[in-house]
């Protein structure tokens, strides 16, 4: 007999509690069921289930037996979608979250190419600057900009990022430009509240680690907004080169103090498990592993 239909027969009797439940949610029969699981005891040379007229219960051996037999079964269905992924047969709705400006500006321009790729895989894309809980929201995955993921989800790095000092031409023009961080707590400063480190800002230069406390004119949730101030000369910011690395291309914006390095940010694709990763989960992990790869190694 089949090891893995016996296998398979055990787990369902113990998941369900009889063998009756077991044949209906395996659509056999009883018959079958008990035989399957009779022929696993016999191989195996020990009685894993105890049979009363009232209730089933494991024996020691058949504790082990199913903790091992479960995550086997978990590896074969594992295998079985990894092959249906690489047959191109991901359907489905994919829950998305990503922040706010880079779910615009670098990721509304992929979901296109994502849905001509796998024309079965629906998206629901949601952007919020806020850390989602993936389980507790329902979302099958999250991008995240940080400096490490989260250890409790399984993580993809799919690039990176560096923050930037940086103000416009007017603004340093009439402010004149700082040379040494100390000297931001003397300038108008745009503050980005979701740091961590909230006013106080941290670079590594020549002589090893510089903090400084800021004193912002403006605080604001949205790296846009800290964007759209500094464009309006309006002080100097600390953002992401995903964010204003044409402006500095394009001589909007200047950078400041590069001898002063601020923190580099892994841009990654989060997701809540690594067993049981489904068709269309996969595709897009992959899909993003590329594309957003590809354009970010010039930021």
């Amino acid at each position: 007999m089949d090891r893995f239909l016996e296998m398979q027969a055990f787990n369902a009797v113990v998941d369900a509690g009889s063998f009756v439940k077991a044949a209906n949610a395996l659509a056999v029969s009883k018959a079958a069921v008990s035989r399957h699981v009779g022929e696993l005891e016999a191989r195996l040379g020990v009685r894993l289930l105890q049979r009363t007229t009232r209730r089933l219960s494991l024996t020691e051996e058949g504790q082990v037996f199913y903790a091992r037999s479960v995550e086997l079964l978990a590896q074969v269905k594992e295998a079985e979608a990894e092959i249906t992924f690489r047959s191109g047969a991901a359907s489905g709705l994919v829950r998305v979250n990503a922040p706010v400006t880079f779910g615009i500006g670098h990721l509304a321009p992929l979901w296109g190419k994502f849905r001509t790729l796998y024309p079965n895989v629906a998206l629901d894309v949601t952007l919020a600057d806020r850390v989602v809980d993936l389980v507790e929201e329902g979302f099958d995955v999250a991008i995240r900009i940080a400096t490490l993921p989260s250890s409790t989800l399984i993580s993809k790095r799919l690039a990176s990022t560096r923050m930037v000092l940086c103000a416009s031409p007017p603004y340093l023009e009439a402010h004149g430009v700082p040379l040494h961080p100390s000297e931001l707590a003397a300038h108008a400063v745009i503050s980005y509240s979701y740091w961590s480190t909230k006013d106080e800002w941290h670079f590594d230069g020549p002589q090893g680690p510089v903090t400084v406390k800021t004193n912002p004119c403006i605080h604001t949730n949205s790296g846009d907004t800290c964007r759209a101030a500094a464009l309006a000369h309006q002080g100097i910011i600390l953002q992401p080169t995903f964010l204003v690395g044409g402006d500095l291309a394009e001589g909007a914006l200047v950078e400041l103090m590069p001898g002063y390095r601020s923190i580099e940010l892994g841009i990654y694709a989060i997701y809540p498990s690594r067993k049981h990763v489904s068709p269309k989960v996969r595709a897009l992990i992959n899909f993003l592993a590329e594309h957003v790869g590809q354009t970010g190694s010039s930021w």
